[in-house]
């Protein structure tokens, strides 16, 4: 059986998920995806979103508009557009879920720098200091996703569907998740250092909680991407690389990536997160690995 084969009859198993609708995708650098179910199907993507916030804040930087070490003051003075956050908080801080900011609301509960805390909030600032930035071109934050990330992919407005928090308000479908995850593999709308940097681990030393999983120390992440590093328990199985990056979703969703071996994971269901995906996703994404990996060397 073809690589491609192996990876189609892992992605069938998601036919037996005690989901209504579900659709999957194995991208792999150079091919098409394989897919299951509705690839154009639309789904509630949950913070599968960050990612895609992610992209659009570092093209933001990689055109100029402001740094990853500006604060949330700065950005807001030079753009003359008042931003609800920490003034001390980066960029990067933001994107690495750590400034402080908590899950919900834009205030601190603890000090920067200190302990990993997953904010969602943290990305909706994130996302206003993109408008700020932007605003003398009459653009705002899904404009400029539009503009500079989903236009450049091919993905059509109607299936990523840009509205509600930039944290968890997204809806796609696996078709439009499948050229994101081949824009990660080989990016094209970030330079290349860049790149590099948001898929390496920002403040390594710092702990914090997975949501759905509980304690992880440390908590790698990058730049807006999830890392797996040595997290356990995890969606991500134990036996894949520690420098495969993603994000899972409490909608029931996930994209996982590694660009060495060029190869990434997309799942969309319609059930939320639970012990049902607690139960099958680790084992589903290690079959998926082995089976997009077969014959690389590792």
């Amino acid at each position: 059986m073809t690589v491609r084969g192996d990876a189609a009859a892992v992605l069938a198993e998601t036919a037996e998920w005690p989901v209504d609708h579900c659709s999957a995708a194995a991208v792999s650098v150079g091919a098409a995806p394989v897919t299951v179910g509705d690839a154009h199907r639309v789904f509630p993507l949950a913070s599968v979103s960050k990612l895609i916030t992610a992209t659009t804040v570092l093209s933001a930087v990689a055109e100029g508009c402001f740094e990853l070490d500006d604060t949330v003051h700065g950005i807001s003075a030079s753009s003359g557009v008042p931003v609800d956050g920490p003034s001390d908080a980066t960029v990067r801080e933001l994107l690495a879920h750590a400034s402080g900011v908590g899950f919900r609301d834009r205030v601190l509960e603890k000090e920067p720098r200190v302990r990993r805390i997953y904010s969602s909030a943290g990305f909706e600032i994130l996302a206003d200091l993109v408008t700020a930035a932007v605003s003398d071109a009459d653009l705002d934050f899904s404009t400029y996703v539009h503009a500079a990330v989903t236009q450049p992919l091919g993905i059509s407005p109607e299936e990523l569907i840009v509205n509600g928090s930039a944290g968890h308000g997204f809806s796609g479908s696996v078709d439009a998740l499948s050229r994101l995850a081949a824009e990660f593999l080989s990016p094209t709308l970030v330079p290349e250092p860049l790149w590099a940097e948001a898929l390496s681990v920002q403040f390594p030393e710092l702990n914090g909680i997975v949501p759905g999983y509980g304690s992880q120390r440390p908590c790698p992440w990058g730049l807006g991407f999830e890392l797996h590093g040595a997290k356990s328990p995890h969606w991500l199985s134990p036996g894949m690389p520690t420098d495969v990056a993603g994000h899972f979703g409490q909608s029931g969703t996930f994209l996982w990536f590694h660009r060495g071996a060029g190869v990434a994971g997309v799942v969309l269901t319609d059930r939320a997160f639970g012990a049902w995906a607690k139960q099958r996703w680790d084992g589903f994404n290690a079959r998926l690995w082995t089976a997009l990996t077969a014959g690389q060397i590792q």
